[in-house]
């Protein structure tokens, strides 16, 4: 659900509307109703299990409010319970736990302002494992030349029927421009060179999915997934060495299903005067104390899976140059002070604020190249992940 839920969408879109073409003006909410968000999906992974419990924002808010102070539980129709404390911007369970097969469990949602949310009971979904993730080489329909990756899977007895999707992929990064030596200031008009540290040519860079990707197999002839999850092109960097995707599976109800989707078709909606507008969506949770209390949200119990894959650029571009995301062209500098050619002051400022770094020099004249071709933790992490192999 992230930030797709915002009230205020058609508020927006209508001011759009109504004020004309020309005239500039602010993108600031006139009325506004706060409703409570709450994001629960149950697993059947031991763990610590997490509910997101925010509230509807501004369209000008930056950051989404997080409900704290909330009483959070589960309950199962066996009498067990599972309370969840806050553990940042999430609750999480006190204790580790995982759906099982036939129990039912309900979330129940106190807030600090006495209302009480409580959902309608659910249980856990077919358990059915990803078979496999797959990349091929493919030119696709815009005639982009890339590594599509499909995620599959099949049940033969025909009761998973409705899949949702996600996945982290993670990718390593290899400056292009990186150099032994490092270029650092030692007074206001004078610079020195260093051994550079080797640790800021490679680095991993991770980036969660923020599409709501979903698959329906049920007017299939068989229950069967061959779902193209990601597709990226050949000149696309995150490729351009080693490159890693983590794809998510939740076998969902089809009331999670049918929930999902109709969040995703109106996250979706592009034009101001498309007849998919923003409403209230209505999902499995109502506030039982108070019947004209709104809520956004659904609690689900579905059943996960996990596959990770990894390839190199080289598995299908072998006789390609190395994609990346700048030119890395020289800037040069003539390092003094007071002339009319001179870039002395311009160096420093780069230097000091990590804006460029040092690729040669001949006497006062340098070159030099932006940061993100010669320092990859300029935007990047250079601590290897747990799980990366090479």
């Amino acid at each position: 659900m992230k930030l797709y839920i915002k009230n205020t969408i058609l508020l927006t879109l209508l001011t759009i509307l109504f004020s004309g073409c020309t005239e500039t003006f602010p993108l600031l909410t006139n009325t506004y109703e706060e409703i409570i968000v709450i994001e629960a999906t149950l697993t059947n992974e031991l763990k610590n299990q997490e509910i997101k419990i925010t509230k509807t924002s501004k369209f000008e808010d930056e950051e989404v409010k997080v409900e704290t102070g909330a009483v959070v539980v589960v309950k199962d129709n066996q009498n067990n319970e599972y309370p969840f404390e806050e553990n940042g911007n999430v609750y999480k369970s006190v204790t580790p736990f995982q759906a099982e097969a036939d129990k039912q469990y309900t979330l129940e949602v106190k807030t600090k302002d006495g209302k009480i949310y409580q959902s309608t009971p659910q249980t856990l979904t077919t358990v059915n494992p990803i078979k496999s993730v797959v990349p091929s080489l493919v030119t696709n329909k815009d005639n982009e030349t890339g590594v599509q990756i499909n995620v599959n899977n099949y049940d033969p007895q025909k009761s998973s029927n409705y899949y949702r999707y996600e996945y982290d992929e993670t990718y390593k990064v290899v400056v292009p421009r990186w150099s032994s030596l490092k270029l650092i200031t030692t007074s206001p008009q004078s610079v020195a060179l260093i051994n550079n540290d080797p640790s800021t040519r490679t680095c991993y860079s991770t980036k969660k999915s923020t599409e709501i990707l979903l698959v329906n197999t049920n007017d299939l002839s068989e229950d069967r997934v061959n779902f193209p999850i990601r597709f990226i092109e050949k000149n696309n960097y995150i490729i351009g060495h080693r490159y890693s995707i983590l794809v998510k599976q939740y076998i969902e109800s089809l009331d999670a299903y049918t929930f999902n989707k109709t969040l995703r078709d109106m996250s979706s909606s592009s034009g101001i005067l498309s007849p998919k507008q923003p409403g209230l969506i209505s999902g499995n949770i109502k506030c039982i104390n108070d019947s004209s209390t709104k809520v956004i949200g659904f609690f689900e119990v579905a059943s996960y899976s996990e596959m990770r894959l990894f390839f190199n650029y080289d598995d299908f571009f072998p006789f390609e140059p190395v994609p990346y995301f700048s030119t890395c062209d020289d800037i040069p500098f003539k390092f003094c002070f007071g002339g009319d050619d001179c870039s002395g002051e311009s160096m420093i400022y780069n230097i000091n604020n990590n804006l460029m770094t040092y690729i040669s020099n001949a006497g006062i004249n340098y070159t030099l190249v932006d940061a993100v071709c010669g320092d990859c933790t300029s935007f990047s992490s250079n601590v290897k992940p747990s799980f990366w192999t090479e």
